[in-house]
């Protein structure tokens, strides 16, 4: 039908069925093969049923119109290349979702170097912003976990990953980007792998690797027999389970409030250009939809404190990996 029908079916319009009797039937679909045949007497009905049926997907389906939108992981999160889709077999593809990566990197790094690009004795501005960040990962992460001498060494580790987790969990209640980096494995295994390198580090450098890694998983004055058991679950609940905790955590709870507001917001849509009963419903679904992205504000915040805190208990733990 071509472009006039599209936006026939859009504004509801009736549309005559195109009826050539040149057609080739063979190339369309079974339910217009009956539809391409030379006009006769009995074709009528099949015209009056294919407009009815366009009016029908007009309302419930096409866009603006009560389209209901259920999210799709491959679609949501694995979407089209933009660009660099040929480079090296596609390692360098830029997607929406790297790309949303790369603007909130771009952000957070433009952010620190305005605000410190000049520091002053009292601050102000968004030198004064970006101090009192800095301060709540210092005092309430580091110093918390590790003590003073301790969390001021590993501090830029782990205001990295707070920073990091916070500003790319941000775009999910953003317009126009409407989605966490993190809700995708690739970014959330990045920073377990930083943190899993950190409290490995912290160990080694103490104790020496192979001593720091006996004092982890093997546990004093256990019955000799006990150890064929603990070891490999200290082993897996140390260096296994850590960072594939930290990843899936993370990636879950951002992937997880991604969909729930996708289906509030679509609901809303669907609901609310029924123009019947159903459209009262619409009320209750954008309401719910704004009361769950004011709880993903939340969720933002505390998933970047939960991981950075995770990791300094970690490696506090490789610090004291003798005392079990």
């Amino acid at each position: 039908m071509g472009l006039f029908g599209i936006f026939a079916a859009l504004w509801d319009v009736p549309t005559i069925v195109p009826c050539d009797r040149h057609a080739d039937v063979r190339r369309s679909p079974w339910w217009l093969q009956r539809v391409y045949r030379r006009p006769s007497h009995r074709d009528f009905p099949l015209k009056v049923a294919a407009r009815t049926r366009e009016r029908t997907l007009s309302v419930t389906t096409l866009s603006f119109k009560g389209e209901f939108h259920a999210p799709s992981l491959g679609h949501e999160f694995f979407p089209d290349a933009l660009w660099f889709a040929d480079v090296a077999n596609g390692w360098f593809t830029i997607d929406r979702l790297m790309f949303v990566r790369l603007l909130m990197a771009a952000i957070l790094a433009i952010f620190f170097l305005v605000a410190m690009r000049n520091p002053k004795l009292i601050p102000s501005g968004l030198q004064n912003v970006g101090e009192i960040m800095l301060d709540f990962v210092r005092i309430h992460i580091a110093e918390e976990i590790l003590g003073k001498k301790e969390g001021r060494r590993f501090l830029p580790v782990l205001a990295t990953i707070f920073f990091v987790v916070l500003f790319m969990n941000v775009p999910s209640i953003i317009p126009f980007l409407n989605i966490s980096p993190n809700a995708r494995i690739g970014m959330p295994l990045v920073l377990a792998l930083f943190g899993y390198i950190a409290f490995i580090y912290a160990g080694a450098k103490r104790y020496g690797f192979f001593k720091y890694l006996k004092s982890s998983v093997v546990v004093p004055n256990l019955n000799p027999l006990l150890h064929i058991l603990v070891i490999p679950l200290e082993f897996l609940s140390t260096f296994i389970l850590r960072p594939a905790t930290l990843t899936v955590r993370l990636m879950a709870n951002m992937l997880v409030g991604h969909i729930i507001l996708v289906l509030l917001f679509s609901a809303t849509n669907f609901f609310f250009w029924q123009l019947n009963g159903w459209t009262s419903l619409s009320a209750l679904t954008i309401v719910a939809g704004i009361a769950f992205t004011l709880f993903e504000m939340l969720v933002i915040f505390l998933q970047a404190y939960i991981f950075a805190l995770l990791v300094a208990v970690y490696i506090e733990l490789s610090l004291h990996a003798d005392e079990h």
